[in-house]
């Protein structure tokens, strides 16, 4: 045990896992989240273009910014049901068609409703990327490099975001009318890419196991570990989480369902009826997710020009280019991260980089409210301090809390209501980044830009000190283990029910709420 009460990280194996096969498909299935980032980065300059364009208020451009977040609700629940009912790899699917459709309707929209039509539909191609790329990727993961796969889906965000800043940098200089157009439609082209790559992706082999081909899944694990024995082994475990008995075999199999229905099963154990080790996943799984955008995260990427415009940075090349800087740092941590999160540990980076965001939060803030008190006076120190803290602030996010939520979030449920509970975090994540999104220009004119961002500084204690409090390290433990974690039993919650006694005390007083 830790010194702080809460279980130690066991070390990935120093055996080389076979992580080529998975590396393949991380990689396939995280080009969702490309699209995803793109239409979150691309839309925080192309709304200072499609504002004079379709000459609409501020108001309406709030609502346009974070109604995407709003809208990915229905994707977020709709991807827990899809790839539970379909599989995740099919599932992938619709990611990329509601990509193609909605940035088609985007790029040919005549008007504020035909846009706000379009980023309907792409929001709910945002709803399922956030939620299958994490998870099917940590299906297929080895233990060993997990946490590095599952980052691949954080990366392509930040590649995405990037491609968004660049995006308008280069359309900038065509018409009006025109350029805004050509920001939003081009992010067709990544879905059709992505289609045509995931026919050949294979399946989870959890989801495999959860609809007993069991055939199936071993031809998978067999590729995914280094030898028949581990594979094997692996499949057991996975067999004894869904609930299919030790001594039950075969290529396809029945598996054995309780009374009530398979999906008011899931609802119930996770949210209507949870044991209390389930309780306190979902409550961890909840807090990572929501404190990633009550933070601020989502704001400052989506507002970022005009957080260098209030600091006194003039002209739309200047500001573009100071965007696209702050593009440039979030994808270069992020690839540091990713080889940090199966060496350091996820605990520890999330707790660096919760301490390294408040600390930009409050120089940001500091530097805006300066600037805000000089209106007539350029203070030069002040504009760099500002342009200093944005970029450590994304830095920080990005070696931290941006990587580590999808990873931890993933592989601390259970596989029976995984895809649900990862949906339901998702969707508040989502919820959050939409009302922050939507509210951000009208909070910052009540309590100025830099009174925002002293309050995002404040959230970010709070979940520092949450973090610190109730998340216990995962590194290098399979998915069937970390049930442990949080103090259930072997052989799951209705064990766990019959004989509460039995689960780990250390665990239980460190995370009880």
């Amino acid at each position: 045990m830790a010194s702080d009460g809460l279980p130690e990280a066991v070390a990935p194996k120093t055996k080389k896992s076979n992580i080529k096969y998975a590396s393949t498909c991380a990689v396939v299935a995280s080009m969702a989240s490309i699209v995803l980032g793109y239409d979150i980065g691309v839309m925080s300059g192309a709304s200072l273009y499609i504002q004079k364009d379709l000459e609409i208020t501020d108001v309406q451009v709030e609502i346009l910014m974070g109604i995407l977040s709003i809208y990915s609700i229905v994707g977020s629940f709709a991807a827990g049901m899809t790839s539970d009912w379909i599989g995740r790899r099919f599932t992938v699917i619709f990611v990329a068609a509601f990509f193609f459709a909605g940035a088609l309707l985007m790029g040919f929209a005549s008007g504020y409703t035909m846009l706000m039509l379009g980023r309907f539909v792409a929001g709910i191609g945002v709803g399922y990327a956030i939620v299958i790329a994490p998870l099917y990727t940590a299906e297929i993961a080895p233990a060993s490099a997990r946490g590095f796969l599952v980052s691949f889906a954080e990366v392509f965000i930040n590649l995405g975001i990037l491609f968004g800043y660049v995006s308008n940098y280069a359309f900038a200089r065509l018409p009006l009318h025109l350029g805004w157009r050509f920001m939003l439609g081009i992010g067709a082209v990544p879905s059709v890419l992505l289609a045509l790559l995931v026919s050949g992706m294979p399946e989870s082999p959890r989801w495999l196991v959860m609809k007993g081909r069991l055939a199936d899944a071993r031809v998978v694990l067999e590729k995914i570990t280094d030898t028949p024995e581990e594979a094997e082994e692996r499949l057991a475990d996975i067999k004894t989480a869904a609930g299919i008995p030790e001594d039950l075999d075969g290529d396809v199999v029945v598996v054995p369902r309780k009374r009530g229905g398979e999906e008011k099963q899931v609802w119930r154990e996770l949210i209507l009826s949870p044991t209390p080790s389930m309780r306190r996943m979902l409550l961890a799984a909840l807090g990572v997710f929501l404190f990633q955008q009550l933070t601020g995260s989502d704001s400052v990427v989506l507002y970022s020009p005009r957080v260098f415009e209030s600091a006194g940075i003039t002209g739309d090349d200047q500001l573009l280019a100071a965007t696209c800087a702050m593009g440039v740092a979030k994808t270069l941590v992020i690839l540091v991260a990713m080889f940090l999160l199966d060496r350091v540990g996820r605990r520890p980076l999330l707790l660096c980089s919760t301490g390294g965001m408040i600390v930009s939060l409050v120089g940001l803030a500091t530097g805006l409210t300066v600037v805000d008190q000089n209106p007539d006076a350029r203070v030069p120190w002040a504009v760099s301090l500002c342009v200093a803290s944005v970029l450590a602030y994304v830095s920080f996010f990005s070696v931290g809390l941006g990587p580590v939520t999808g990873v931890y979030t993933t592989e601390i449920l259970p596989l029976r209501v995984r895809a649900l509970g990862f949906a339901v975090g998702a969707a508040g994540n989502r919820v959050v980044s939409g009302v922050m999104s939507m509210a951000f220009l009208s909070l910052s004119g009540a309590i100025t830009l830099g009174g925002t961002f002293f309050l995002y500084a404040g959230v970010a204690v709070l979940a520092w000190v949450f973090f610190f409090t109730c998340l216990p390290e995962t590194r290098g433990r399979t998915l069937e283990e970390m049930g442990s974690l949080f103090g259930m039993t072997d052989t799951g919650p209705e064990a766990e029910d019959a004989a509460p006694g039995t689960q780990d005390a250390s665990c239980r007083a460190r995370l009880l709420i």
